[in-house]
């Protein structure tokens, strides 16, 4: 294993193939949440994981704007892509992240793994939802948000309360408030406010895994159709919770390398994969 140190952010590096793979957690992990599947990718291809700025609770607390986060993002793929595209593997807000850093990066991505969350902040998929599936997501991302206002180890447990009630794999020693900041500026206004999120429209290969046993769907059905029309994208659903690559980690990770490996084959028979 490779380690590097990127504007504070611990870097890890596995595998040496010819393609890069930057996989990038969500709430409330840590790069922990992809072991399963650097097993299994490292021999083919070259992984790099990180724990999201902010989120590891060895580090002073701290949020970052959206700005700042892309600014990181920025940093890190261009420490590590070899000066080639990257392949983007993401997962709850590594999504919102790592689509933005797509929308505003096209040229330095290949191809896109989203898992769980599509457009979640869409009008589609706010009408999707019962009043009893508003209330739910209004009421963890509120207590998160207050859980980050009142911050110190009060705040802890709140995270680590409501991870638990979630059903969240991460172990909680790795838990901490630092990791609400994204529910604080999203619920509260607050500065670096993700208003600003562009719309996301992938232009390049699209694997979307998302687990069908949820209380609430982080995606329209008319995005997944829509994304399951494009050229070169696929859409699979899992009988899984929010974790996929944690619950079902061999039939992800199957996903997963038939899919990036399919459209090199199709290629070689002149065809394209439109899964």
């Amino acid at each position: 294993m490779q380690q590097m140190v990127v504007d504070g952010v611990d870097i890890y590096i596995e595998g040496d193939g010819a393609e890069t793979i930057v996989m990038i957690h969500g709430w409330p992990d840590t790069y922990r949440v992809w072991d399963a599947q650097v097993a299994e990718l490292r021999h083919r291809y070259r992984c790099v994981r990180f724990t999201l700025p902010g989120f590891d609770n060895t580090k002073p607390r701290r949020s970052y704007s959206l700005d700042a986060m892309m600014r990181v993002l920025l940093h890190i793929i261009n420490s590590v892509n070899k000066k080639e595209k990257v392949i983007l593997m993401l997962h709850d807000w590594g999504c919102v992240f790592g689509y933005e850093f797509y929308m505003r990066n096209k040229a330095l991505v290949s191809a896109i793994i989203g898992v769980d969350i599509g457009d979640a902040q869409s009008k589609a998929t706010i009408r999707s939802r019962s009043v009893g599936q508003k209330m739910m997501v209004s009421g963890y991302q509120s207590t998160l948000a207050l859980a980050w206002a009142i911050g110190g180890p009060v705040g802890t447990v709140m995270t680590r309360t409501m991870a638990r009630v979630l059903g969240a794999p991460s172990p909680r020693e790795h838990i901490s408030v630092g990791m609400d900041y994204p529910y604080y500026i999203l619920t509260a206004g607050a500065a670096g406010s993700y208003s600003s999120l562009v719309p996301f429209v992938p232009k390049v290969p699209m694997l979307f895994i998302y687990g069908t046993r949820k209380p609430f769907m982080f995606h329209s059905p008319q995005w997944t159709e829509t994304m399951a029309a494009r050229e070169g994208c696929k859409v699979v659903a899992m009988e899984t919770d929010h974790w996929p690559m944690i619950r079902q980690p061999e039939r992800f990770n199957d996903v997963v390398i038939g899919w990036l490996e399919k459209p090199a084959v199709d290629a070689e028979n002149g065809e394209q994969d439109a899964a």
